[in-house]
């Protein structure tokens, strides 16, 4: 490992720092139909290290905890801690994260950058390179089957979407949120 002030870390330099945002868009089941929350979030992303694989692969990784909470009332609907990697010398990105129900995802994708950069990544249930990982409980009532992210960072701004599709409560459901974040620090 190396100093992280001589690390590359390419694509993922601008999310280094802390980010605020109160515009969030939360699409999330219920027995009934659907939820919809408007939220708040931190999100915190420290520069971790970068790692060889095998000797070959050169990974710069960046290490994130990210705190939602609803804003009509301050309770926490999610958080989540996990890393956002980048393969040296390529457009290659990974996502893994981890959320305290069950859940493991692996997501792999493309850094694209002109103004913006924007990270896209994408998981599946039936993946073997980029997967979902879940309890027995969750594969049996709330089933996540596929994951999407784009994330755009745009100097002090960063936006993102990102999509789960769960088998609950006997249906299919497209659960989704949205956000812009502003750098803080």
């Amino acid at each position: 490992m190396q100093d992280n002030n001589l690390i590359d870390y390419g694509p993922l330099t601008g999310l280094i720092g802390t980010w605020t945002g109160n515009k969030g868009k939360d699409l999330a089941p219920e027995p009934d139909g659907t939820e919809y929350n408007d939220y708040y979030e931190t999100i915190i992303f420290t520069e971790a290290h970068d790692v060889a694989n095998a000797e070959e692969e050169n990974i710069s990784a960046l290490h994130y905890i990210q705190k939602v909470q609803r804003i009509t009332n301050d309770k926490v609907i999610h958080q989540e801690t996990g890393y956002w990697m980048w393969e040296q010398g390529t457009d290659n990105v990974i996502h893994s994260m981890t959320i305290p129900r069950g859940i493991c995802v692996l997501a792999g994708g493309k850094a694209s950058q002109s103004v913006d950069t924007v990270l896209d990544v994408v998981a599946d249930v039936d993946s073997q390179d980029w997967p979902i990982a879940q309890t027995a409980f969750l594969q049996k009532k709330a089933k996540m089957k596929t994951y999407t992210q784009q994330m755009i960072i745009s100097g002090d701004t960063l936006s993102y979407k990102q999509n789960m599709l769960l088998d609950i409560y006997g249906r299919t459901f497209d659960h989704s949120d949205e956000n812009t974040l502003t750098k803080v620090s």
